[in-house]
C-alpha cells in the first residue's frame, strides 16, 4: 500500500553537530500515527508504518530537535496543535547528544531490525527535523489527491484515490483505499460540508458507486480501527475540494501559530558572544526557521528586547514566579541580518547581535535561548513550560525519558 511502507535513507545513520544545522538529505524518513504526546517537552510517540498489521506496532517514542520544523494544514505548528491519530511524515537523525536526549536511545542499526513481525518501526533515528501532516507534505512536495471513485452507504464508505505530481509524473502512482464517515469535514472555499450535503445536492450519491474523475484535492489521513479485519486502511479526516478552502486552512494555523510564538518567544541558538566589564556582553545568535514572515519582521535593529537561555526542549531555563522576562537578559538589538545564501531548513537564515549589561549563563556558544521584542507581550507560562526559577538541572525533565514503555 502507498501509505505503509517507511523508506529508508540511503547513507549511514547520522547524528547532527552541536551549532550545525544538519542536511536534510541524510535524515531517515518514515510515516506514523500520531499516538502520544507530551507538548511541554516537545516528544511524543508514533505508530510507524510497515509491510504487516498496523494496529500491532508498538508506539515509538520521538524527540523534537530544537530547531525542528512541524507542519499542519500547511502552516506552522506546534505540537499541540496536532490530534492524536493523524498520519504524519517524519524526517529524523540520531539523538544528537544520548546522555540528554529526553526518549530512549536506541543502538543505531535499529532501523533494520524486527519487531513484532515488523521491519523498520523502531528507528534509532527518533530525533526529528521535520514533521508534517499529508497536505503539508503534498504542498511541499508538489503533489495532489485525485479521487477516482467513491463507494458510499449510510454515509460512510471508502474513497478509490492516488497521490500524483501537479505535472505529469513519469511514473504511474498506486491507487489508495481511504475510508470515510459522517465525521469526516469537506471543505469548499470557506465552507464546512458534512457528507449529507454532498449527497443532497447529487455530488455524491446515497448509496452505490460512483465516479469522481480524479478530482485534484487535498487530505487530511488518519487511522482507525477497521470492519472486516482491515488493519492497514488510513482514514479521510479532512476533504479540501479546491485552493481557497486549503488556504483558509492554512491561515487559520498561521494565526495560531504566530500567537503560540508571541508567547514563548523565538528561539535561536548562541553563534558566539564577546564579553565586556562587569556582566556586559554582545550575543550573536541564529533565529530558527519555519515561522510566519510577519515573526521575523519585528526583528529590527535597535529596538529594545529580552533574551533567556533554554534546554534543548525549548523550555525556558529561568521561568521566574513573574514568568520568563523576569530573570532574562535585557538589551537591544544592535544588527539584524539576512545571512547570504541560502538558509538550510531549520535556520531563518537571520542572524542577530544582542547588547545586554547582565549576560546570564545560558547564553554560551552552541546554546539554545529564546528571543523577544519587547513589543511581544509580556505573559506568564504554564509551571510545566520553564525549569525551575534557576534551582534546577539543565537535564530536569517531566517526567525523565523512563515514561515510555518498551514494549
Amino acid at each position: 500500500m502507498l501509505l505503509a511502507t517507511s523508506a529508508f535513507a540511503a547513507d549511514e545513520p547520522f547524528r547532527p553537530e552541536a551549532g550545525k544545522f544538519p542536511p536534510l538529505e541524510k535524515a531517515h524518513s518514515y510515516r506514523g500515527e500520531l499516538v502520544f504526546v507530551d507538548h511541554a517537552n516537545r516528544r511524543g510517540s508514533l505508530r510507524v508504518t510497515s509491510p504487516g498489521i498496523f494496529r500491532f506496532t508498538a508506539p515509538h517514542p520521538f524527540a523534537l530537535l530544537p530547531y525542528a520544523l512541524v507542519r499542519y494544514h500547511g502552516a506552522p505548528a506546534d505540537l499541540r496543535d496536532i490530534p492524536l491519530g493523524t498520519m504524519l511524515h517524519v524526517r529524523a537523525f540520531l539523538p544528537p547528544d544520548p546522555k540528554t536526549s529526553a526518549v530512549p536511545v536506541l543502538p543505531v542499526n535499529n532501523r533494520e531490525k524486527t519487531k513484532a513481525g515488523a521491519l523498520g518501526v523502531a528507528p534509532a533515528e527518533n530525533h526529528i527535523m521535520l514533521l508534517e501532516d499529508e497536505p503539508s507534505h503534498c504542498q511541499r512536495e508538489g503533489f495532489v489527491w485525485k479521487l477516482k471513485e467513491v463507494e458510499i452507504k449510510d454515509r460512510a464508505g471508502t474513497i478509490l484515490a492516488s497521490r500524483e505530481g501537479k505535472q505529469n509524473a513519469k511514473t504511474k502512482p498506486g491507487d489508495e483505499t481511504l475510508t470515510f464517515d459522517a465525521a469526516t469535514r469537506v471543505w469548499r472555499g470557506r465552507e464546512c460540508l458534512r457528507i449529507e450535503h454532498l449527497i443532497a445536492e447529487g455530488t455524491w450519491p446515497a448509496e452505490g458507486k460512483k465516479s469522481l474523475g480524479g478530482q485534484s484535492v487535498q487530505i487530511g489521513i488518519t487511522w482507525r480501527p477497521t470492519l472486516g479485519g482491515v488493519f492497514s486502511r488510513f482514514h479521510l479526516s479532512d476533504i479540501w475540494l479546491d485552493d481557497d478552502a486549503m488556504q483558509n486552512a492554512t491561515q487559520h494555523q498561521t494565526e495560531l501559530h504566530q500567537t503560540f510564538i508571541r508567547s514563548r518567544w523565538m528561539p535561536a541558538w548562541v553563534d558566539a558572544v564577546e564579553y565586556g566589564k562587569f556582566g556586559r556582553a554582545t550575543v550573536t545568535a541564529t533565529l530558527f526557521g519555519g515561522m510566519d514572515t510577519s515573526l521575523y519582521a519585528d526583528f529590527k535593529a535597535g529596538i529594545a528586547a529580552l533574551m533567556n537561555g533554554a534546554e534543548n526542549t525549548l523550555k525556558h531555563t529561568e521561568g521566574g514566579t513573574a514568568g520568563p522576562t523576569q530573570m532574562a537578559a535585557r538589551g537591544k538589538l544592535l544588527d539584524v541580518t539576512k545571512l547570504p545564501g541560502e538558509a538550510p531548513l531549520g535556520s531563518s537564515g537571520i542572524q542577530i547581535r544582542f547588547e545586554t549589561d547582565l549576560i546570564t549563563e545560558g547564553m554560551r556558544p552552541t546554546r539554545i535561548v529564546k528571543v523577544r521584542p519587547a513589543s511581544w507581550p509580556d505573559v506568564h507560562l504554564p509551571r510545566e513550560e520553564y525549569l525551575g526559577n534557576g534551582a534546577s538541572s539543565i537535564d530536569e525533565r517531566f517526567p525523565t525519558p523512563a515514561i515510555f514503555p518498551t514494549y
